[in-house]
Formats: structure tokens, C-alpha cells, sequence
């Protein structure tokens, strides 16, 4: 397209916007309209995609990371050919693929965005499964909008771009002045921006945002530039054409008050086309398999979960080539450093970062890859946000969280993993397992592999004896009955560290003539309902211990079991309910009250009260 051309596309998406907003009653059509020229330049003259074809792995990848600009990217769509006018205005409409915000409900688009801060940390994923794993010419081009600037995940992404030379992304910051609320922090200071974001090692450029021609020029200078990321800074006004929205505080988020005159200011509709450029004729990379060989111990051979798990995901990636493994600078305490050690080209250093961290695996996972992404378990809070999303983006990822719980022992409640069980089981669609045993882990980490949606495998710090042999097997939705009898008056359902002080207790229970069934619930979610059922009945009480808060985790699992409205059992939970200090694994776990001894106090008043 010539430049004439090029401004009247952008008219064309602006108008698409307004329209689109207007038969839903809702939406950003002013976001929208403020970015039209530097994506109608994007699509018609450097934008490589082929449409038919959205799995084509030559194909570059655009992120809207001002998720709310989502008509204008539905315009694009449109311009494209890949709907039509009809299904444009079906937007935020039950049953519509044009939701809200994007989702990969719509095949061209990789990721869910809307929750501002996300869409550049998952850029920087996608560019590095580029450079760094598929290792083809595709780029990754991220709307990003000025107010988002002030999340700290978008300058997490800066600094790992700019430390990873990804010079396959760039970064398009529509400065349009205004936020929700009235104007951002800079608001037009283009240099306020550039500034910072050059301090992080990124080229950047800084344009009118409403000229083509310098649109056009910043884009071909982002792709001429070698070993650096781009950023194209482009001053913009929010609401452009319309003269009752532009630039006007108090008309974000709404559509426009007269659509039908502003599409008359814009200059009407039009129904232009854009052949978008094919991408490149390449080859995926190859990512062999073989036959899975999982690490086996002795039998008297103390391990941890975290060294377990290590050595597993490292026979992983022997044995799959899709495999890559994430962690966030901790790879010595977490194990995944056995993974580093065997498959270096697949594993990713992501530093104290924990946003980007799962960022980036939501964004290699995009292009097919299995990520295995590793921390302590306590810092995978600060990356809530990004699973929540993953699990809008239909994400397939694993998470593995270490040092969980009190027994971590000395180094105090900062570095313990509570919550981290009631944060991933309220994840939609997600897999909570928390192992006791190395074989366990092991066969775990495998099953992982496959399911989809988010997992979560929750690790311990120290080594305890060995439960289960090498050839056991362990259903994701399952459980394992350590202690059973038919004389059992009480159930103990634990799983983790407290498997180990629940086996204790039993012992403990039988010197005193009360036989307990103990069970190892170490799939959290989905839980096994049926054995807890068949316990319930068959001992009529329950006591729960879990090396975590009692809110959200095994207990509240066990307790959902029995919400179909069958008989409940006597329960008694155990749980940490105190605030830990530095003491010993031993000492912590006597304190929490979630001990063998604890354990079988708990049992022993549950037999006594229904005696």
C-alpha cells in the first residue's frame, strides 16, 4: 500500500472500532482508534502471516498487550480477511469468538492479554522460543499501551530482553496521554520513556504515532537493527478523528456517544483488503523422542521430592525433545540445575523475575514447547496474576514449587511455601499433586507432561525414607492406601512431608489398639472422591494434615469430596495456623500441631468423642 492508502486503512480500523463498540453498547473503541495508523502500518507492510495457516511456523506474532484495544485487533482481523463483517459485529456477544479482551479462542491470536503488565513479558517468551529454541526468522510485535508502563512485569520484560539481545521484538508503546482515569505519569514525554527503556540495552525510536511514513521507517529500522530489542515510541491521541472523544478525558472504556457521526467524521466506512505478506518457507526444528528411563533408588536410600524431581525432568528431556525447563535463579535449591547440566540449549535462566518467569513459558508454550517452570514455591505468588491468565490463554504449562511448607526449618515463614496449594487449585483447569517419595516425583513429573492445562507438583526440602518401589504406578486423580484393615476406626489423609507423621501416628495408634487407615492423597486436585468415600464409610471419621494453611488446601480437597450431599464423616483438620519462626523441620512441625503426635491426639479425641 502506498501512503494515501495506508492513512485510509487506518481510517478503515478506526471506524471498524467505533462500529464494533457500538453494536456491542460496551468496549474501547478511543484505545483503539489511537493505535489505528501503527497498525494499519504493521499489517500492509511488515507484518509476515499467513492466516490460512495460523500454525505456520514461519509466521511472526503479534501481541496485544492493550488487551482492551481488542476491536481494533478484530479489525485487523477483518481488514485481513480472516472474518467478515458479520461475525465483527457479533463482538462481546454470547457465544462470540471476539470476546472483550482476545483470547486464543480466535486461532491468530497466541495468548489471552487484558490484564495490562502480561503482554510484553509473554512477548519476550515468544521471541525467545525463537531465537533460542526454534531458532527461525519469525519476529514478535507487541502493542503496548503507555499506562501499562508503570506495572513492574513490563520492565521485568525489558531488562530480560535487552540482557537476552532478543533483536527478533519489538515493543510498538502507543503514548496516547490518557488512562482510565485521566493522563498517565508521563503522559506525551516520549523521552521520559525512551530513556528508561534504553537503560535496559533496547534500540528506541520515537515517532508520530499518526504518520505512516514514520510508522513505516521506525519498523524497517526495528528490523534492521542487530543483537538489540526495539521499542517504537509513538506519541498518539486517544479517540483520534473524533473530535467529541479526542483526547478528551472521561471516554475511556465506553462507546462513542454518536456513532453514527463519528464514522461520518471519520469518512465513512470502507472495505479495503489487505494481502498480508506470507512468511518465510521454513522447517520446524526437530524435537526427537525415546523411550523414558526415570531415575530408580535403592531401597533404603533416603531422597527428597526437589532431588527427584530434578533428575526426572533431566530423563524428561533425554527423552523428549519438546521438554524446557524454566527457573527463576534458584535451579541449586529447586534441582531443576540436573536438567541445566544435561540439556543446556533447553533450559532458560530467568533471574529473581517471577512474572517473567511464567511469562516466558506461557510464551514458548505458544509454540508448541512443554515448559517446566521452577521456584520456591512461596515466590510463585508473586506470578499469580500470569496463571490466571495462562489459564485463559488455554495454556499448557508445569510448575514445579519447592521448599513448601514449615519444614523447610530455619530459614523462617519467608521463604515457606502456605498458600501455594489453594492459589494453584483455584486455577480453572488445573493439576495439584504433592509427592511423598522419589519414585512418586518421578512418575509424577512424567505424567505432567501430557496434561492439559496448568499442573502444579509441590516439592520438600529434606530427604525422607522411601514408600513406594521404582515400578509403582501413580494416576494423576489418584491416591494410594499405605494402612487398611477392617478394624480401622480412623482415617489419616495426608500427603507430602506429612504422609511420613501420618505412618508414625498409625504406629503410634495401634500400640494403643486403635487401628487407623492412612491414606496418601497426593493428587490434590482432581482428588480420588471414591477412597475417601470407602474410608468415610468404613471408619466414619477423618482427620486431614497438611503442611500448609487450612484454607484452600488438602483439607478443603478431602471435605469438597463429600459435597454431592452423602453423609460427611467426622473430620478434624490439621493444618498451620500460626505464624512459623526459625526452629528445625522437627521443631516447626511440633509447633504447627501437624506431627505424628499431633496426629495421633487429633485421632485419639475423634474415637473418643463418638465412643
Amino acid at each position: 500500500m502506498d501512503l494515501d492508502n495506508l492513512r485510509e486503512l487506518g481510517q478503515q480500523l478506526r471506524v471498524d472500532a467505533v462500529r464494533a463498540a457500538d453494536a456491542a453498547g460496551s468496549g474501547h473503541p478511543t484505545s483503539s482508534m489511537s493505535a489505528a495508523d501503527l497498525m494499519a502500518v504493521l499489517l500492509a507492510r511488515h507484518l509476515h502471516y499467513d492466516f490460512g495457516r495460523p500454525d505456520h511456523p514461519g509466521n511472526d506474532h503479534l501481541v496485544f498487550s492493550k488487551g482492551h484495544a481488542s476491536p481494533l485487533l478484530y479489525a485487523l482481523f477483518k481488514a485481513a480477511g480472516a472474518i467478515g463483517d458479520d461475525e465483527l459485529l457479533t463482538f462481546r456477544t454470547r457465544g462470540s469468538r471476539l470476546e472483550g479482551h482476545p483470547t486464543p479462542r480466535l486461532p491468530w491470536v497466541d495468548v489471552a492479554t487484558g490484564s495490562l503488565g502480561q503482554g510484553l513479558p509473554v512477548g519476550v517468551g515468544l521471541a525467545l522460543a525463537g531465537k533460542r529454541l526454534d531458532r527461525l526468522p519469525y519476529r514478535t510485535w507487541v502493542l503496548c499501551g503507555d499506562s501499562e508502563l508503570a506495572e513492574g512485569s513490563m520492565w521485568e520484560a525489558f531488562e530480560y530482553a535487552g540482557h537476552e539481545g532478543l533483536d527478533n521484538l519489538t515493543a510498538i508503546v502507543d503514548v496516547n496521554r490518557l488512562g482510565q482515569r485521566g493522563p498517565t505519569r508521563h503522559e506525551w514525554d516520549l523521552d521520559a520513556y525512551a530513556r528508561r527503556i534504553r537503560a535496559f540495552g533496547w534500540h528506541t525510536v520515537e515517532i508520530d504515532g499518526h504518520d505512516p511514513a514514520a510508522v513505516d521507517a521506525a519498523y524497517a529500522e526495528a528490523k534492521a537493527t542487530p543483537h538489540r530489542p526495539t521499542a517504537v515510541i509513538a506519541r498518539t491521541a486517544k479517540g483520534r478523528g473524533v473530535d467529541a472523544v479526542e483526547d478528551r478525558e472521561g471516554a475511556h472504556g465506553k462507546p462513542l456517544p454518536d456513532a453514527a457521526e463519528a464514522i461520518a467524521e471519520l469518512g465513512g466506512p470502507r472495505a479495503l483488503r489487505v494481502d498480508v505478506q506470507p512468511p518465510p518457507e521454513v522447517r520446524e526444528s526437530e524435537r526427537p523422542l525415546a523411550d523414558l528411563q526415570l531415575p530408580r533408588y535403592e531401597p533404603d536410600e533416603k531422597a527428597a521430592t526437589r532431588d527427584a524431581y530434578g533428575h526426572a525432568l533431566a530423563a524428561l528431556g533425554t527423552a523428549r525433545g519438546d521438554v524446557v525447563a524454566l527457573d527463576g535463579e534458584v535451579s541449586d535449591s529447586t534441582r531443576a540445575k540436573f536438567f541445566a547440566q544435561e540439556h543446556p540449549d533447553r533450559f532458560i535462566e530467568c533471574y529473581i523475575a517471577e512474572q517473567q518467569l511464567v511469562a516466558a513459558a506461557v510464551g514458548i508454550q505458544a509454540r508448541g514447547w512443554v515448559p517446566y517452570v521452577s521456584t520456591f514455591g512461596a515466590f510463585l505468588t508473586r506470578a499469580h496474576d500470569f496463571l490466571r491468565m495462562a489459564a485463559v490463554s488455554r495454556a499448557r504449562l508445569i510448575v514445579a514449587g519447592s521448599h513448601a511448607g514449615v519444614a523447610i526449618g530455619p530459614d523462617g515463614p519467608s521463604q515457606m511455601g502456605l498458600e501455594d496449594l489453594a492459589m494453584f487449585r483455584a486455577v480453572h483447569g488445573s493439576t495439584v499433586l504433592y509427592p511423598c517419595d522419589p519414585h512418586q516425583t518421578g512418575r509424577l513429573v512424567s505424567a505432567l507432561c501430557d496434561r492439559p492445562g496448568i499442573g502444579y507438583l509441590r516439592t520438600s526440602r529434606d530427604a525422607y525414607p522411601q514408600l513406594y518401589g521404582p515400578e509403582e504406578p501413580f494416576a494423576i486423580g489418584g491416591s494410594k492406601v499405605l494402612r487398611a484393615s477392617g478394624e480401622d476406626r480412623v482415617t489419616l489423609v495426608a500427603a507430602g512431608v506429612t504422609v511420613h507423621e501420618a505412618l508414625a501416628a498409625a504406629d503410634w495408634l495401634a500400640e494403643e489398639g486403635i487401628a487407623a487407615r492412612v491414606i496418601d492423597l497426593y493428587s490434590v486436585k482432581p482428588v480420588d472422591a471414591a477412597t475417601l468415600h470407602e474410608a468415610a464409610h468404613d471408619t466414619g471419621r477423618i482427620v486431614t494434615v497438611e503442611d500448609h494453611r487450612p484454607e484452600g488446601g488438602l483439607g478443603d480437597a478431602v471435605l469438597e469430596a463429600f459435597a454431592d450431599g452423602r453423609p460427611v464423616p467426622r473430620v478434624a483438620r490439621l493444618a498451620v495456623r500460626t505464624m512459623p519462626d526459625s526452629a528445625t523441620a522437627e521443631e516447626q512441625l511440633a509447633a504447627a500441631g501437624i506431627d505424628r503426635e499431633a496426629i495421633t491426639a487429633a485421632a485419639r479425641r475423634l474415637v473418643a468423642s463418638a465412643d
